[in-house]
């Protein structure tokens, strides 16, 4: 006979206890890192609001039940909805995620940790606008700075080790667990009940990474990341209200997320939370790209500039040959038909020959009218893709980091350019100081679809503006994009 189980309930995993201790009680204070935070908070906001210039985003804005306005409830940006604060988690994480725009974090499972800024920003707009309403104070910016730097660590740190992907989930896993513990802290929960909603997010079900794979790939990737944020705010506002959790999901015999999801392995970490995560993010500033392909993209502009320069056209091209790392080969090496605009932003080539052919990568150039041309197809069927070793241990190693791709271009009199090679692209630490003016620019561009000047101004005045920004009420700052 086997023996009976133990139903002794075991002190939670230290995997849910870091977590939750971190959040409590690591201190952000350093400048650096919140400066980088406010270009992350702008970058990522401007990205929403150019994603609400397509119909297919803003199909999904809104509340569920239409008509529905929430008194006191958290706004999105860009509209004028006022939703309960899991909606707007929705709303806000899907319209940000939309066009791949926002930052990038490349480790053993990729993401994008802005994705949190859904859950952040409404349940701390959502608790301002209910404190003033009962005559308290409300949350500044600060607190939502702080939240994204230990939401991005979260997220970042667990990837870094921890391949989600290669297990056939998708890394919006990682949103729904750094959103839950942050949002929890927000909401006033105690440890016990923080430990509670964490272990909650990790033993709900998971999405797939069907979505981002051919043939499969759909726009569901586009709003995985709302569904992620709203899914964190939800949990976490059942744990306020004393609901139990699972303090063994993880390493539960049989029954535990390791042993169901992640084939018995145990997370591995390759150092403790701190603000590491965001200091060293990954901005998307030149073009709406699968990050991977971030540096191949750019390489290809400056191709562009040298077919003319050397009387070609890419009509005489014959070979094209992207030299670069294991994860673009396994993500975004893609041949064959491409069927919307999210099978086009994860096609390597389809972004190389974009540029090639028009000097520009825009999220335009996705659209079915651009691809129509069928000048693109024909050079996507003569680019081929070969890994370089050094380059996939310069993506993994931690001092580097890099996201390399080189680019050689064959025509067909037997002649070829020199191999234009990008180890780092513009969003790069390495490159912050060349980078982050163009940030700027991009806001202001984003800023520019939606508002008049001198709404544009006032939200510049304060989000360029450390101290300001850090000071504003939340909800007086999002009172600022209100349409």
């Amino acid at each position: 006979m086997s023996a009976p189980i133990s139903n002794v309930r075991p002190a939670p995993d230290q995997v849910l206890a870091d977590i939750v201790d971190y959040v409590l009680d690591f201190r952000i204070d350093g400048a650096p890192v919140l400066d980088t935070a406010r270009n992350c908070l702008i970058d990522t906001l401007g990205c929403g609001l150019e994603a609400l210039s397509y119909p297919a985003c803003t199909k999904l804005m809104g509340p569920i039940v239409p008509g529905t306005v929430v008194p006191h409830g958290a706004k999105v940006p860009g509209t004028p909805f006022q939703l309960d604060p899991v909606q707007a988690a929705f709303n806000i994480g899907a319209m940000i995620r939309w066009l791949d725009f926002n930052d990038t974090w490349l480790a053993a499972e990729w993401g994008h940790p802005s994705d949190n800024l859904g859950a952040i920003l409404a349940t701390a707009d959502w608790l301002s606008r209910t404190a003033v309403a009962a005559g308290k104070q409300p949350l500044v910016m600060k607190d939502v700075l702080v939240a994204m730097v230990k939401a991005h660590e979260i997220q970042g740190v667990i990837a870094l080790e921890n391949s989600f992907n290669r297990v056939g989930l998708d890394h919006v896993l990682l949103v729904k667990l750094a959103s839950t513990a942050v949002a929890g802290q927000m909401l006033g929960l105690s440890r016990d009940e923080m430990i509670n909603a964490v272990s909650l997010a990790f033993v709900d079900g998971h999405s797939l990474r069907t979505y981002r794979h051919a043939p499969n790939t759909g726009s569901r990737k586009s709003w995985a990341a709302g569904d992620a944020t709203s899914r964190a705010v939800r949990l976490a506002l059942i744990a306020k209200t004393g609901e139990m959790g699972y303090p063994s999901v993880l390493t539960a015999k049989t029954w535990g997320f390791y042993d169901v999801l992640f084939k018995g392995n145990a997370f591995k970490f390759q150092r403790p939370y701190g603000s590491y995560v965001m200091e060293n993010v990954l901005f998307k500033i030149s073009f709406p790209a699968e990050f991977h392909a971030q540096t191949a993209a750019e390489a290809a502009m400056t191709l562009h500039g040298r077919l003319r320069a050397h009387g070609k056209r890419v009509e005489d091209i014959s070979k094209i040959t992207i030299r670069t790392h294991e994860a673009a080969i396994r993500i975004i090496d893609k041949t064959g038909p491409l069927a919307n605009p999210a099978d086009r932003d994860h096609c390597i080539q389809y972004m190389v020959a974009v540029p090639l052919i028009f000097g520009r990568l825009t999220a335009a150039d996705y659209e079915d009218a651009v691809a129509a041309d069928p000048r693109i197809d024909a050079l996507r069927a003569k680019i081929v893709c070969v890994e370089d070793m050094q380059f996939t241990a310069d993506y993994h190693d931690p001092a580097k980091r890099s996201i390399a791709n080189a680019l050689t271009v064959e025509f067909g009199d037997g002649t070829k350019l020199d191999e234009v090679v990008v180890e780092y692209p513009i969003g790069h630490k390495r490159r912050r100081a060349e980078g982050i003016p163009l940030l700027v620019e991009k806001f202001k561009t984003n800023l520019a679809r939606r508002f008049p000047e001198k709404q544009r101004q006032a939200i510049l005045d304060v989000s360029l503006d450390q101290a300001k920004l850090e000071a504003m009420p939340v909800n007086e700052y999002v009172d600022l994009y209100v349409i």
